[in-house]
């Protein structure tokens, strides 16, 4: 059939190639996931920043859309280079839109690095694990007034092989205004943040198990359709590439329709089972669940065909 000879591509431009992707992912992940916290910090109630997260991924969706259609069809039909320009051209846009906002900005400053409490904790609970774990609430180190009164019965019973990194034993005082003294002493607190952040540990290890699944569907979608008769009409095609626009509007619509009319009925009609977030995660994986399994048919028929 006469099939197009390309020259293989030399080291310098593996090279290039190589450095493109590496540079792309810190900065998809610095900026689209970065952008959502910042813009969640800009409000005080919890509901308002729920919401903010629901139109934030809606307008992500959306953008998302238009590059799976116009963008792919300039790259299929007229040229690469022009679409990674324009692609260039709209980043540099959305760079000095958020640089002119910079002083509007509410900007919570930084109380220190997560990480360092989070050694310090541990730390401090491997160096006391002998301590015998017969002790008081007034025993344990506070750190403030605020948090003794918050947290006066003490740390929580989970995970209690951390709080000794927080009691208080003979040769503490001694390291008052030492640095050492916070390797080896911790506040109630951050045994608290500690044991917050285990308790998350499987909602966000099911995330990533989660994005696996998404990016499989998303090769499998564009494997999928390039054994399709894609044509609409005698002169138009639609790229394989571009029916991932189709996930896209499924999810902006249901953004829309669980914001702003399923979970408001729900509340009014059956107020005594609230969807609270965790069942609504639930609920997204079991469809997940679905989706995956009539993929994997769609994917075994396609098998069939090629």
């Amino acid at each position: 059939m006469g099939s197009l000879q390309c020259s293989t591509p030399s080291k310098l431009q593996f090279a290039v190639l190589y450095m493109a992707l590496a540079l792309a992912s810190p900065g998809i992940g610095g900026t689209r996931f970065t952008i959502a916290t910042n813009g969640a910090d800009q409000f005080h109630k919890p509901k308002d920043q729920g919401i903010f997260f629901n139109w934030y991924f809606l307008a992500l969706y959306v953008a998302s859309s238009i590059f799976f259609t116009a963008i792919i069809y300039i790259q299929d039909n007229l040229s690469w280079g022009l679409a990674f320009g324009i692609c260039v051209i709209a980043n540099a846009i959305a760079l000095v839109l958020f640089a002119s906002g910079k002083r509007f900005y509410r900007r919570i400053k930084p109380h220190g690095c997560p990480f360092i409490s989070i050694l310090r904790v541990v730390f401090a609970a491997v160096l006391k694990r002998n301590v015998p774990n017969t002790f008081s609430s007034q025993e344990y180190n506070y750190g403030s007034l605020a948090t003794t009164n918050i947290l006066q019965n003490g740390p929580s019973k989970s995970f209690r092989f951390l709080n000794c990194a927080a009691l208080k034993t003979q040769g503490d005082d001694s390291l008052k205004g030492s640095n050492a003294r916070s390797w080896k002493l911790c506040t109630v607190e951050e045994v608290e943040d500690l044991k917050t952040l285990l308790k998350i540990m499987r909602l966000w290890s099911s995330g990533i198990l989660l994005s696996i699944t998404i990016s499989m569907v998303n090769s499998l979608v564009i494997l999928q359709a390039l054994t399709m008769d894609r044509h609409l009409g005698p002169h138009f095609k639609i790229p394989a590439g571009s029916f991932l626009v189709f996930n896209m509007f499924a999810t902006s619509i249901s953004i829309l329709i669980i914001d702003r009319f399923l979970y408001p009925t729900w509340q009014r009609f059956i107020p005594h089972w609230t969807p609270t977030p965790l069942r609504r995660i639930g609920i997204g994986h079991v469809i997940n669940i679905l989706a995956m399994a009539a993929s994997g048919l769609v994917e075994t028929r396609r098998l069939q065909v090629v």
